[in-house]
């Protein structure tokens, strides 16, 4: 009777544990579905920044900008977006394995004396980071920044990049983190945020220019200037949400997972319980057939 209690114990335990990622399962989804949501509600706006740098960009005209200029790198920060928090499977992992695939890229491309700053957003990420030996990369935090941040947290991280590349504190900004696709597959991503690459904004343009023509006041380049740290403040906020979207469908894939192996053990559980049940009532049945056969 002690191993059918034990098995009886177990049994709860574990019906327990698949109600509780059941339960985490449909939180994550709900999340994710919500990222995806902004994802799509930011759209408009990025496609009107888009559309008026097309405008900008058929005129033909000369456009000059500190952010699109490029310079000798020396020094580049690489900002990592990872997760607060765990149960979201190889999430963290796979992020660390794609962020030390673009350091050896950039070190392939600008030598190895190019100074490399890692700047985690996450938790999770900041440890994985922080123990990786012999990276040779200097670990920076900000306190501010974390992947619950409000827009306007977002937006204070992102004026600090643009005063740093502006200071010539660093002369690349890169982003990595994961793309989202769909609930079961997110891809490693890395874009150049700093400076922008003027083939990419004629690239994303193209697509929403117009060929009527417009008049620009007071003239085109200001505008220009004037749009284009709006452009950067769309790109980091798209980024920063996709990293969201991508962390939830994880986390949604990883307790789906465990919510399956827990009911899989549950179904082993019940017919193992079950089994020992049958004998026990078995053997006492015989006790008491062997009891009256003696009388």
């Amino acid at each position: 009777m002690s191993t059918l209690r034990e098995l009886k114990t177990r049994i709860g335990s574990v019906s327990s544990t698949e109600k509780t990622t059941s339960a985490m399962k449909m939180i994550s989804s709900a999340k994710m579905h919500k990222y995806t949501a902004q994802v799509q509600r930011m759209l408009p706006y990025r496609n009107m920044v888009q559309s008026v740098l097309g405008h900008l960009l058929a005129t033909d005209g000369e456009f000059s900008s500190p952010l699109i200029t490029t310079r000798e790198v020396s020094k580049v920060a690489i900002v990592v977006f990872g997760s607060d928090d765990g149960l979201c499977g190889a999430y963290n992992v796979n992020i660390l394995k794609s962020l030390m695939s673009t350091v050896k890229k950039v070190r392939d491309e600008l030598g190895n004396d190019v100074a490399i700053t890692v700047i985690p957003v996450g938790k999770k990420i900041v440890k994985a980071v922080q123990h990786v030996k012999d990276a040779g990369f200097a670990v920076e935090t900000v306190d501010y920044i974390n992947t619950r941040s409000t827009v306007d947290q977002l937006h204070d991280f992102t004026a600090m990049l643009l005063r740093r590349f502006l200071d010539k504190e660093c002369d690349r900004v890169l982003l990595q983190y994961m793309h989202f696709v769909s609930t079961s597959r997110q891809r490693p991503a890395c874009d150049q945020m700093l400076p922008v690459s003027y083939q990419a904004l004629e690239q994303a343009a193209d697509k929403q220019a117009a060929n009527s023509p417009c008049l620009f006041e007071p003239d085109a380049n200001s505008i220009f200037n004037s749009v284009l740290p709006l452009y950067i403040r769309s790109m980091m906020q798209e980024v920063f949400t996709e990293a969201s979207a991508s962390e939830q469908a994880t986390r949604v894939m990883a307790m789906q997972t465990a919510s399956d192996n827990a009911k899989d053990l549950l179904d082993d559980l019940n017919l193992e319980y079950n089994k020992l049940r049958q004998q026990s009532i078995t053997t006492e049945l015989l006790d008491i057939i062997g009891g009256q056969v003696e009388r």
